[in-house]
């Protein structure tokens, strides 16, 4: 439902388009790794996924289960609140894994938070926290790199501004891109792992902004 949901919402606030490696196959079971630009990218990434024919488990912040309508979507649809810190906390990831075991697709946003800047400009992927490296290692999972920008062009910056952006986006309908990476097997140290699976990331962000146009020299 929420993938649907997503689907049918997007075209009515930006012009989407995806496109893929040509080895990426998004087999049963794998992690998708995307970057975290504001709070409109997940559905634009979910929508995209699902013209993949992909509807994966999200893990989400817990604070959007507290949500009435949206809250019991995500129960329904299985998907796993992270709670920051706690002893709930440790258990996402066994949530998680238990998901990857059923074969389901799971999205993941390793930085684990929104960028500060109250620009709408592209800025490449933060530092990613350990639990993806740690969840690829417990279950031996793929991670798919995804890059999505545009994101931002709907909604940033502060309480005002994304209220403002969100209202006129139908009407500048901002052009939005997402691409999906070659799947790769995280090895190495915890270090090596989550390096290796930010630069994976940062190249799909990288990919998916020159499709909007933006410089090539994008910092790291």
């Amino acid at each position: 439902m929420l993938s649907r949901t997503a689907d049918l919402l997007v075209p009515a606030f930006g012009r989407l388009s995806v496109t893929t490696d040509a080895s990426a196959e998004l087999e049963p079971g794998s992690i998708i790794a995307a970057n975290h630009t504001s709070l409109a990218d997940p559905v634009v990434v979910v929508a995209a996924l699902y013209r993949l024919g992909i509807e994966p488990v999200i893990m989400a912040a817990a604070g959007l289960w507290r949500i009435p309508v949206l809250g019991r979507t995500l129960v329904r649809g299985g998907h796993v609140p992270v709670h920051r810190g706690g002893p709930q906390a440790a258990g996402a990831l066994d949530l998680a894994a238990e998901a990857l075991r059923r074969g389901r697709h799971l999205l993941i946003y390793a930085e684990g938070g929104l960028p500060r800047r109250k620009d709408s400009a592209e800025g490449a992927p933060g530092e990613f926290r350990s639990g993806l490296a740690r969840l690829a290692e417990y279950t031996g999972a793929r991670v798919v790199p995804v890059g999505q920008a545009g994101a931002r062009r709907m909604v940033s910056g502060g309480v005002v501004k994304q209220l403002a952006g969100l209202a006129t986006a139908p009407v500048r309908r901002p052009r939005l891109h997402v691409h999906v990476g070659t799947p790769l097997v995280l090895s190495g140290d915890q270090a090596a792992r989550t390096a290796g699976a930010r630069a994976a990331v940062t190249a799909a962000w990288r990919t998916a902004a020159a499709h909007l146009g933006e410089p090539a020299t994008l910092a790291a």
